[in-house]
């Protein structure tokens, strides 16, 4: 009598269930490019509101200033910098995203 041994068709079932087990994405990676999709569509309007949120919090920070040094205050120079800075971040906050998404 023939008989197969154990290892040997355990080694076939291994390699006839290899190819169907990479030929499946990893879960989540179609919700990530759909996520992508999203992002790249919208990133135009995303980016003119992040301009125009910088544009209006750099007003409101200069109309500050210029209210606290009228009134006398001397010391406006930390506030000019946390202001400047918050336009300056608002400002490159578009370019990163650009590049972080590529997106042409």
């Amino acid at each position: 009598m023939n008989t197969i041994p154990v290892p040997f068709i355990s080694i076939n079932m291994f390699f006839a269930a290899l190819p169907q087990a990479y030929a499946q994405m990893p879960p989540g990676i179609s919700e990530f490019n759909e996520g992508q999709n999203l992002i790249i569509q919208n990133f135009h309007a995303l980016s003119g509101a992040v301009l125009v949120l910088g544009a209006v919090f750099g007003l409101v920070g200069g109309l500050r200033v210029y209210n606290n040094w009228q009134l006398g205050k001397r010391n406006i120079d930390q506030e000019v910098i946390g202001w400047f800075s918050a336009c300056l971040f608002l400002s490159i906050l578009g370019g990163f995203l650009k590049v972080l998404y590529k997106i042409p």
